[in-house]
Formats: C-alpha cells, structure tokens, sequence
C-alpha cells in the first residue's frame, strides 16, 4: 500500500530546532520528486520545499537558510531539518511526492515561548 507517515514534531521555543522525518511505503522516494508542505491554523496548505529525484533542493523564500530537506534512500524516509524556528513557522507539516498521493495525518510543530 501506497502510504506516507509523518512524524517527529512537537513544540519547541523560537529560536530552537526540530527535525520531521516522513516514512515511505510502497514507492522510492529516490525516484521522485519529494516535498514538504505547512497548514498554520486557518490558513491554506502551502508548499515549502522540494527534493528533485536528482538532489536538487527548493525552498520557498520564508525558509531559506533555515531549514534543509534531505532523504534517506536506504531507509527509504525523507526529512526537514528545521533551524532556528520562528512562531510563523507554526503549523502540521505534511510530506507528499510528485504526482501527489493522499494526505497523511501530518506532524504539528508549535512554536512559542
């Protein structure tokens, strides 16, 4: 079964760090294009970076410098590295390939002091 499985949020003070990863099943994440994606409260589902299936790494502007997505071809996971998180930056965190597949549950990161 087709499926991707999101974890490794959780609330964390500006400034701090925290690292998702996303489980992959029935498909190589090494063969596709790979993405993370944010939903704050109220708010649409925006994209925030890609992994190309040849390494190349996109970001949207608000995240550049500060996080950094990579892959595990042997685990078969990809991850997003978040550095020096900011409250905007608030929201559950979905992962998700090109073409897209259904939605998982998402991770909630919560960022406050």
């Amino acid at each position: 079964q087709v499926q991707l499985v999101e974890s490794g949020g959780g609330l964390v003070q500006p400034g701090g760090s925290l690292r998702l990863s996303c489980a992959a099943f029935g498909f190589s994440v090494s063969r596709y294009w790979m993405s993370w994606y944010r939903q704050a409260p109220g708010k649409e589902r925006e994209w925030v970076a890609t992994m190309t299936s040849g390494g190349s790494t996109y970001y949207i502007d608000s995240v550049e410098g500060r996080f950094t997505i990579s892959r595990d071809n042997a685990k078969n996971t990809l991850a997003l590295q978040m550095n020096s998180l900011k409250l905007e930056d608030t929201g559950a965190y979905y992962c998700n390939r090109d073409p897209l597949l259904s939605w998982g549950q998402g991770t909630q990161v919560t960022v406050s002091s």
